[in-house]
């Protein structure tokens, strides 16, 4: 099974890194600290959506209590808002809809269903934007349940 889902990790980012090189600046890729801390993508596919991915270590479940990291994949689909601050600078306000794969180790992982909403500050001439989000889960494997991640990230667009 974890077979399965690092073959479907690998190739959502083949899938976004193949669809970036055709797009000029559309493609953005750095790094998150939070729940999780890891490694975020984001691929712009118009002035207002984008797929959002992450990839990167959780330390918190309130099921298992053994410590120790664990890997963490999710990704979303974002609608943005850049209506909704009213600044010098480009704000956008961003919420979606996603899945979250968490594995724990010894056969212990969950799937859950993202809900997220968020904030992204893209400084004007630059090839960066900086994130904070929330995202509330719905976990459906192996048994129901609500979660909560947070991140702060930054990514640099080429």
């Amino acid at each position: 099974m974890k077979q399965f889902y690092l073959i479907l990790i690998a190739f959502a980012l083949l899938l976004s890194a193949q669809q970036a090189t055709a797009q000029t600046k559309n493609f953005g890729l750095g790094v998150m600290l939070g729940e999780p801390t890891g490694i975020s993508a984001k691929l712009w596919t118009s002035n207002d959506n984008a797929l959002a991915f992450g990839l990167g270590w959780s330390t918190y479940h309130p099921r298992f209590e053994d410590s120790g990291s664990r890997v963490h994949f999710h990704m979303d689909y974002l609608w943005h808002s850049f209506d909704s601050i009213r600044s010098e600078e480009r704000f956008a306000v961003h919420y979606g809809i996603g899945g979250r794969f968490k594995d724990y180790g010894a056969d212990n992982g969950s799937l859950a269903v993202r809900g997220v909403v968020g904030l992204n500050w893209l400084p004007r001439e630059t090839p960066f934007d900086i994130f904070f989000e929330l995202a509330p889960s719905l976990e459906i494997t192996p048994s129901t349940g609500f979660a909560l991640d947070g991140a702060l990230g930054a990514r640099f667009y080429f």
